[in-house]
C-alpha cells in the first residue's frame, strides 16, 4: 500500500503540473491575442504614424501557423492597399490628425496601380492642408512614387535614393534542362505566349522582347509622368541618365546626391526628423526620448475609424480575385477557384445585395478554375439580375482577364497590366535522364494511349497530338468568350490576343477595357446602374474577415508585435541584397510551374514578378522540390 500511495502521489503531482502548464499556456495565448489586437483607445491627437514595413497587396495572404511556428521565421508583412487609402482619407478630415508620417525604412514595395492609389490619397491629405512627411534609409522606385507626393521627404545621412525603372532579367533553364536530359514538352497557342520560353530557350524570343519593350515602356512613361507632376523639382533625367556622373558629383555621398537631384528635401537622422514632426504635431506627453512626438499608430487608428464601408442595408458586394488562380479552396492571397465560387454562390441568398464588383489582381493560372469563377459570376448576375463591374488592379492578365468577361463594364488604370489572352501546358518527360542513368522501360500496349503519359519512355505521338489539340481548343474557347463579351469577332480578338500583354491605356484603345478608374469608381458605377443614390448603399467585401491572427503568430515567433522591430534595415545595399529573395521566389515559381501545375494554364509568366518573399511553407516546399531533383 505504501508503494501504491507513493505512486498515486506522483501521478497526482504530474497531473497538477500539467494542469498548471496548460493554464499558463492558455493565459499566455489569451494575453497575446488581446495585446496583438489593435486598440482604438490608443488613438490621440498628433501625427498619424504609418509604418510601411513590408509590401502593399490587394489581399492579405493566409498565414500557415504551423509552418511559421516550426520555421521560427516571421511571415512577411503585408499592407492592404485599401486600408492605407482608408486611413489616409480619414486622416484628411480628422481634427485629431495634424500630420501624416510614412516611415519607409523597411518598405519593400507594391504594384504600380497600388502606389498611385496611395499617392492620390496622400494628395487628398495635403489638399486638406495637412503635411505628409516620409522618412527612409533608402528610396527606390516605389518609395519615390509615394514620396514624390509628400510635403517633406527625409533621408538618413547614411542612406540615399536611386531610380531603376521597370524591367530586368529573368531566368532561362534550357541549358540546365538539356544537361539534365529533361525533355520539356510544351503545348501552347500564341506567338507572344512567352510563359513557356524559360524552359525552351536561353533568352527571350524576339516576339517576347518586342512585347516587353512596349509594355515596360508604357509603364515607365506613366511612372515618370506621375512623379514629375507631383514633384517638379526632381531632376529625373540626371538621375536616370548618366547615373555614375550624378553620384560622383557628390563624391559618392548617396544622400547628398539624392538631395542635389531633388529626390529628397532634407538629410537628417531619425531624431532630427522626429523633432521636425513634433514642431507640427506636438510633443509626446509620455515619451521623452529624443525624437519622440505625439502620434497614433496605423493599426489602432484603422480600428478606430472603422471599416468605412457604410451602413446602408443596400449592399454592393465586392469579391476579390488576388494572386495565382488555382483549383481548390486556396487563399486568401491565392485565388482558389472553389473558395471564390463558394463566396459568390453563398452571396446569392442575400437579398440586400444590389450589385457586384469583381476586383482582380491576378496573372491568371488554371484555365479550369478561371472558367468556374467566370460561370459563378454569370450565375450571380443572371439569378440576381444586378449590374456587375470588374475593377483591375496591378495585373489582370490571362486567367485574370478570363474571369472578367461576364462584366457589364471593365475598369482599369493606365498602369494596369492586362491581356495575355493565350493558354499553354507543360509536361516534362525524362527519357533522356533515364537513358543516362541506365534505366529503361518496356511492356505491352493495347492501344497507342496505353500507359500514357509515360514520363520515362516519353509520350506517344498520338497523345502528343491530342494534348496540343486540347490546348488549341481551350484557346479557341478563350477567344470566343472574349469576343462575345467585347462585341468583337474571334478573328479580331485573335489579332490582339496570341498571348500578348498590354498596358491599361493600350488595352482601353483596343476595346479590352471600358474606362479608366479604380475600385471606388467601379462601385459608384454599379450603384448608379442599380438606381441607388450616393447615400443609399454600402460596400460588402465577400469573405473579408477581421483578422487572420497574423499579429499573434508574429508575436509568438518573434516575441514582438510590432513588425518594424524585427525587420532588417533597408539602405540601398540591403535593397540590392533583397534581390536574392526575389531570385529564390522566381526559382520556386518556375520549378512549380514546370513540375507542379495540372491542366491547361491561362497564366502570364511574363508579367512583372511579385517582390513578396517566400513564406515558410513555400520555402520548405521549394527546398523539398530541389532536394528531390538532386536525389533523382
Amino acid at each position: 500500500m505504501s508503494f501504491l500511495g507513493k505512486a498515486w502521489k506522483i501521478i497526482v503531482g504530474i497531473k497538477d503540473g500539467l494542469v498548471l502548464v496548460f493554464m499558463l499556456l492558455f493565459f499566455v495565448a489569451l494575453f497575446s491575442i488581446l495585446s496583438a489586437a489593435p486598440n482604438p483607445g490608443q488613438v490621440r491627437e498628433g501625427a498619424l504614424y504609418i509604418d510601411m514595413t513590408g509590401y502593399v497587396v490587394e489581399e492579405n495572404s493566409k498565414v500557415d501557423p504551423l509552418a511559421t511556428l516550426l520555421s521560427g521565421t516571421a511571415p512577411p508583412v503585408e499592407l492592404r492597399a485599401r486600408d492605407l487609402v482608408r486611413a489616409l482619407d480619414a486622416a484628411a478630415t480628422d481634427d485629431r490628425v495634424k500630420a501624416v508620417v510614412m516611415d519607409m525604412t523597411t518598405f519593400i514595395g507594391g504594384g504600380q496601380v497600388h502606389m498611385q492609389e496611395i499617392a492620390d490619397a496622400m494628395d487628398r491629405v495635403r489638399k486638406a492642408e495637412k503635411p505628409v512627411l516620409t522618412y527612409a534609409l533608402g528610396y527606390g522606385d516605389d518609395h519615390m512614387h509615394l514620396a514624390s507626393h509628400a510635403s517633406e521627404v527625409w533621408v538618413n545621412p547614411m542612406g540615399g535614393a536611386t531610380i531603376a525603372g521597370p524591367g530586368g532579367a529573368r531566368l532561362y533553364y534550357a541549358g540546365l534542362l538539356e544537361k539534365l536530359k529533361v525533355n520539356v514538352r510544351v503545348y501552347r497557342v500564341g506567338t507572344f505566349k512567352s510563359a513557356v520560353e524559360p524552359y525552351l530557350l536561353d533568352g527571350p524570343s524576339e516576339a517576347s522582347r518586342e512585347n516587353l519593350a512596349a509594355l515596360y515602356g508604357s509603364l515607365w512613361e506613366e511612372w515618370q509622368a506621375n512623379v514629375k507632376k507631383a514633384r517638379p523639382s526632381l531632376d529625373l533625367d540626371r538621375v536616370t541618365g548618366d547615373t555614375v556622373a550624378w553620384v560622383e558629383a557628390s563624391s559618392g555621398d548617396l544622400a547628398k546626391a539624392a538631395l542635389d537631384a531633388g529626390l529628397v528635401d532634407t538629410i537628417g537622422t531619425r531624431v532630427k526628423f522626429g523633432e521636425r514632426v513634433a514642431e507640427i504635431a506636438g510633443e509626446d506627453a509620455f515619451d521623452k526620448k529624443p525624437g519622440a512626438y505625439a502620434k497614433s499608430e496605423f493599426a489602432p487608428y484603422l480600428a478606430d475609424v472603422g471599416p468605412g464601408t457604410g451602413s446602408s442595408s443596400n449592399k454592393i458586394a465586392i469579391v476579390t480575385i488576388a494572386g495565382t488562380i488555382v483549383d481548390g479552396e486556396a487563399g486568401p492571397g491565392i485565388a482558389g477557384g472553389e473558395r471564390i465560387v463558394d463566396l459568390l454562390d453563398t452571396a446569392l441568398s442575400d437579398d440586400n445585395i444590389k450589385g457586384l464588383v469583381v476586383r482582380v489582381d491576378s496573372p491568371g493560372g488554371s484555365a479550369l478554375a478561371s472558367e468556374d469563377i467566370r460561370q459563378a459570376i454569370e450565375r450571380y448576375r443572371a439569378d440576381k439580375d444586378v449590374p456587375v463591374a470588374v475593377s483591375f488592379a496591378n495585373v489582370a492578365a490571362s486567367g485574370g482577364y478570363w474571369v472578367a468577361t461576364k462584366a457589364d463594364r471593365i475598369f482599369a488604370q493606365p498602369e494596369t497590366i492586362t491581356g495575355s489572352i493565350g493558354v499553354f501546358a507543360v509536361i516534362p518527360t525524362f527519357e533522356g535522364t533515364a537513358d543516362e542513368l541506365g534505366v529503361s522501360a518496356g511492356g505491352y500496349r493495347t492501344t497507342p494511349l496505353s500507359g500514357q503519359p509515360d514520363l520515362v519512355s516519353g509520350l506517344s505521338p498520338e497523345l502528343d497530338s491530342i494534348l496540343q489539340a486540347g490546348v488549341e481548343d481551350t484557346y479557341s474557347d478563350f477567344l470566343t468568350i472574349v469576343a462575345e463579351a467585347r462585341g468583337m469577332t474571334n478573328d479580331k480578338v485573335d489579332q490582339i490576343a496570341q498571348g500578348r500583354v498590354w498596358d491599361g491605356g493600350t488595352a482601353r484603345q483596343l476595346g479590352l477595357v471600358d474606362q479608366f478608374g479604380g475600385l471606388s469608381d467601379a462601385m459608384q458605377w454599379v450603384a448608379g446602374e442599380a438606381g441607388l443614390s450616393e447615400d443609399d448603399w454600402s460596400a460588402m467585401f465577400l469573405g473579408d474577415t477581421p483578422g487572420n491572427y497574423d499579429s499573434l503568430i508574429r508575436q509568438l515567433v518573434t516575441n514582438a508585435v510590432a513588425p518594424a522591430t524585427v525587420s532588417r534595415r533597408a539602405d540601398l545595399f540591403a535593397m540590392t541584397a533583397r534581390q536574392r529573395e526575389v531570385l529564390i521566389g522566381q526559382l520556386a515559381s518556375d520549378a512549380k510551374m514546370l513540375t507542379g501545375t495540372q491542366g491547361v494554364q491561362a497564366y502570364c509568366l511574363e508579367c512583372p514578378a511579385d517582390a513578396r518573399p517566400l513564406q515558410a511553407n513555400e520555402a520548405a516546399g521549394f527546398a523539398k522540390l530541389i532536394g528531390s531533383w538532386l536525389v533523382d
